[in-house]
């Protein structure tokens, strides 16, 4: 059968401040959607930054510093994720300075205002600068907004507005026919809700004078700049050559294939709304896939760049290994519900899985047969009693992840892989090994050795396969220590440290 191609993206974080844990969960959950999916076939994982925004321009203001000066350094932190975390990103479009973007959007704005989905009108309304956004009073919680617990401000401003109540029949349609896929459940029924609520046109520029100058002119009307959101969202197209007639836009979104989008709940009525709409009006082609993941907290509140409560991936990954944080991302992250980050909570499970779990199997089993078959793996041998728990666990990982992987469940995932190592420490703790080497030493038998010996060697390799997409560090490390050099295996070494004393 053949595999369509896949192409994933991410949302752009806006660049007022460095990247925080909470980013780092979505382009991990990315990247592992991306290296499982390149077994299959062909895959672009694209990722960016967001720079033209009014929340970098009043960040750049606040810090004394000149607005391009600020993004770029600000941009450089984000993609220094990339080597922290070992992502495979395969491109990263930069929405002030890469040459792809302004064209695309310039296309992008003419095409909506072809199918007259655009007009200017005089507006006024409370305007949340955190999230970029206008809300009406009964969008917020005690005349705060939700999401960053702020009043917004008063706002009264002629601005450009885009038609999205032309297109509530359309996106209930595509949604509810299966067209666009959103999971979970829970958000599918949250965007439908929003819909039959009926949909109201949204502003898509602002003055160019609030904006300080920064950002892409309305295409037409220098006295406007094409609002960030508008602007933003066009990346996922512009970073293909939308604009450019780069024939990566044919081949990644216009010419079939998967179109999988990642995203936090925040931003839910962007992609799953306005997003789809904006594609609708300009004549291209819809995502195929939204997957949403909730927040991770710290204290119970979410973690955002503009309160500081979050902690730097780049600096966790330094101090405590890259496998250590992309484990906790991806272990205790459910596929529904906020969870609560601290450090001392994400060393807990780097020592109690990571170390004391994978790290030790491998090192006793690779040992093992240093010791009792001087570092030569014994051939084919039947599944020893006992061990058919474990022969079940790594017979049906790949199946379970990929399934699970599917639904955008990273937990039950990663439980499948978890289950191999678990399942062989409860084996060894079963059949002894070494009972049964002292047995054959003494010549009161041993037989099943070789065949206890084999299954388990069996089990360190497909930690190794199986883990490739979740640690890949680690799973390369694994593999290492199970490729034999000359006929043997080279010396037991740890794969992980334990963490409780770093730091």
């Amino acid at each position: 059968m053949t595999v369509p191609h896949i192409y994933i993206t991410t949302t752009i974080p806006y660049v007022n401040a460095r990247p925080h844990i909470g980013f780092a969960l979505e382009v991990v959950q990315a990247d592992v959607l991306a290296r499982f999916r390149r077994r299959q076939g062909r895959v672009r994982f694209q990722a960016g930054t967001d720079d033209n925004s009014l929340k970098n321009v009043l960040a750049a203001q606040a810090a004394g510093e000149a607005v391009p000066e600020f993004v770029d350094r600000n941009a450089e932190a984000f993609l220094a994720l990339g080597p922290a975390l070992s992502l495979t990103v395969d491109d990263v479009i930069r929405t002030s300075r890469d040459q792809r973007h302004r064209p695309g959007v310039e296309r992008f704005w003419q095409a909506c205002a072809r199918a007259g989905d655009l007009y200017r009108k005089r507006y006024e309304g409370l305007y949340c600068t955190g999230c970029e956004q206008f809300y009406s009073p009964a969008e917020l919680r005690g005349g705060r907004c939700r999401e960053h617990h702020t009043e917004p401000q008063r706002v009264a401003e002629e601005n450009w507005f885009f038609r999205l109540s032309r297109y509530g029949g359309a996106l209930h349609e595509t949604i509810t026919s299966g067209e666009l896929r959103i999971e979970p459940a829970g958000r599918r029924h949250e965007v439908l809700a929003l819909i039959d609520g009926g949909l109201e046109d949204f502003s898509v520029s602002r003055p160019a004078e609030r904006a300080g100058g920064w950002g892409i002119p309305v295409p037409g009307d220098p006295s406007q700049v094409i609002y960030v959101w508008f602007d933003a969202l066009c990346n996922y197209v512009t970073a293909l050559g939308y604009g450019t007639g780069d024939d990566a836009y044919q081949e990644w979104w216009a010419g079939g294939g998967r179109r999988v989008q990642l995203l936090g709940k925040g931003v839910l009525r962007f992609h799953a709304v306005y997003w789809p709409a904006m594609l609708l009006s300009s004549g291209q082609p819809l995502p195929t896939d939204i997957f949403v993941h909730d927040y991770l907290t710290a204290g119970g509140r979410k973690i955002s760049k503009s309160s500081g409560s979050g902690a730097d991936p780049v600096a966790l990954a330094a101090e405590y290994g890259t496998d250590a944080v992309r484990w906790w991302l991806l272990r205790e992250v459910p596929r529904v519900g906020d969870a609560d980050f601290t450090v001392e909570r994400m060393i807990a499970r780097a020592d109690d899985e990571l170390a004391n779990g994978l790290g030790n199997l491998v090192n006793r089993v690779i040992a093992m047969i240093g010791r009792y078959r001087d570092g030569r793996v014994p051939g084919l041998e039947p599944i020893p009693p006992g061990g058919e728990n474990l022969d079940a666990a790594i017979r049906q990982a790949g199946g379970l992840i990929g399934a699970a992987l599917e639904e955008f469940d990273f937990r039950r995932a990663t439980a499948a892989a978890w289950a191999i190592a678990d399942e062989a420490n409860r084996f060894i703790n079963r059949v002894r090994p070494w009972e049964l080497a002292r047995a054959e030493r003494d010549g009161e038998g041993g037989q099943h050795l070789d065949a206890v010996l084999f299954t388990l060697f069996v089990a360190c390799s497909a930690l190794g396969r199986e883990l490739a997409p979740f640690l890949p560090d680690a799973a390369a490390r694994i593999t290492r220590q199970c490729t034999p050099h000359a006929g043997r295996l080279p010396a037991a070494s740890p794969v992980f440290r334990r963490l409780a004393s770093a730091g």
